[in-house]
């Protein structure tokens, strides 16, 4: 369902045979085995917070059983790909994000999918056979620690966490949060960023990223921070001090002076998937809705007969249907240009998306009444959810700023 020229020069906006099994193969699952459960795996979370429920390994393996696993990974990357480009996977992500922890169902959440890229990118063999691998296997767990709580870490060379050599061993000291997934027990390794070289005159070669195990002397969990209340187990948002730190030479990724390298390459997919998912959510929330609205008597009449109720609705589906264009067109860029050709696109959709979402749940929360801000509907999370994700993988100002300073810069060319 893209745009794409065929030699007639006609545009053909289908999915391929391949990627429409797939749509129906992970939404046949949904539906057969997430949504009969959502609120099962709530309860259960509840009972013990920073643990991944068996459910949850019951729906992994089933998961893995039907062949819906690791369906990330472009093709680029070879024998750790499933086989789809980003385009193709796109659509599967919509269908996951509809519940917030679908995507760790087919091993297709963050931040272990943007590790996994990482180290299947950049690692070395070792670091694939200790790490990537068993992230593959989806037998741990992982987390990425960039924002720190004293600078603007929207600006990556801002960060302060230092990373000192000392022999044979890298010596880490500094304080990160909301550090997504750290909370979690199951959390076995996260690839931490910090600076190397503070005094380099060129302030993108400051920076490294490092692989720390959870279990190093020094590292400290200090609470799980709240989004709008919520902890967001049994992932959770971290406060994590760093105090002496040691790990060997070896768990630098690539080399020293990478960092911000790293962390540019691994989010431009990232943003595909976490735009794909507010697709997602934006869709649920219109199907319920619709549903609503059609069920609720108000004045005598149901919902769907007043003249505000159908024009959100039909202004929520053209919004849905921007932004879910928008953002295949971005992922088949990355796809046939690479990503820096898409840079422009990628910052389109992280701007679009999670407004479109927030847009869209706003709308479905009003339908609903009170019920839309209690836990009896997903409306609620999600809406924190799609709120912070104006924030996480750079605000949304900033991708602004860059886009509105890029185009008048190629205009001017």
């Amino acid at each position: 369902m893209l745009t794409r020229l065929n030699k007639d020069h006609t545009m053909n906006f289908e999915y391929s045979e391949k990627v429409q099994k797939l749509i129906k193969q992970v939404s046949d699952f949904m539906d057969d085995h997430v949504f009969p459960v959502e609120q099962e795996m709530h309860d259960l979370v509840a009972k013990d917070q920073w643990t991944t429920p068996a459910l949850m390994e019951e729906l992994k393996a089933k998961a893995k059983a039907a062949g819906l696993w690791n369906l990330f990974l472009p093709v680029a990357y070879g024998k750790y790909s499933a086989g789809l480009t980003n385009l193709e996977y796109a659509p599967l992500a919509e269908i996951m994000g509809k519940v917030m922890w679908g995507p760790e169902v087919f091993n297709c959440a963050a931040p272990d999918t943007g590790n996994m890229e990482v180290l299947a990118k950049y690692g070395s063999e070792a670091q694939k056979k200790q790490w990537l691998e068993p992230l593959l296997e989806g037998k741990i767990r992982s987390a990425f620690a960039m924002t720190e709580p004293e600078v603007a870490s929207s600006d990556a060379t801002n960060i302060e966490l230092r990373i000192d050599r000392e022999g044979d061993e890298y010596v880490i000291n500094g304080r990160k949060f909301y550090i997504s997934g750290a909370c979690r027990k199951q959390c076995e390794v996260m690839i931490v960023m910090g600076k190397t070289d503070p005094e380099n005159s060129n302030r993108y070669i400051q920076q490294s990223q490092v692989l720390v195990p959870m279990k190093t002397p020094g590292v400290t969990v200090v609470r799980p921070m709240q989004v709008f209340g919520y902890v967001d187990a049994p992932e959770g948002h971290a406060e994590i001090t760093f105090e002496n730190v040691r790990v060997p030479v070896e768990n630098i990724i690539v080399g020293e002076g990478k960092g911000f390298e790293i962390a540019q390459g691994r989010l431009g997919p990232g943003r595909v998937h976490h735009c794909m998912r507010s697709i997602g959510v934006a869709q649920r929330a219109l199907d319920l809705m619709c549903k609503r609205v059609n069920e609720r008597i108000v004045f005598g009449r149901p919902m769907i007969k007043q003249q505000s109720i159908r024009e959100d609705i039909a202004l929520s589906a053209c919004q849905i249907e921007q932004a879910r264009l928008m953002t295949l067109k971005a992922a088949h860029k990355m796809d046939t240009e690479g990503n820096k050709a898409a840079k422009d696109l990628i910052a389109m959709i992280k701007i679009v998306a999670p407004n479109m979402s927030l847009d869209v749940l706003d709308r479905a929360i009003q339908c609903h009444g009170a019920v839309g801000v209690s836990q009896d509907t997903f409306l609620a999370h999600a809406y924190a959810g799609q709120r912070t994700l104006r924030l996480a993988d750079g605000p949304d100002q900033v991708h602004m700023m860059q886009l509105g300073r890029d185009l008048v810069k190629q205009k001017a060319e």
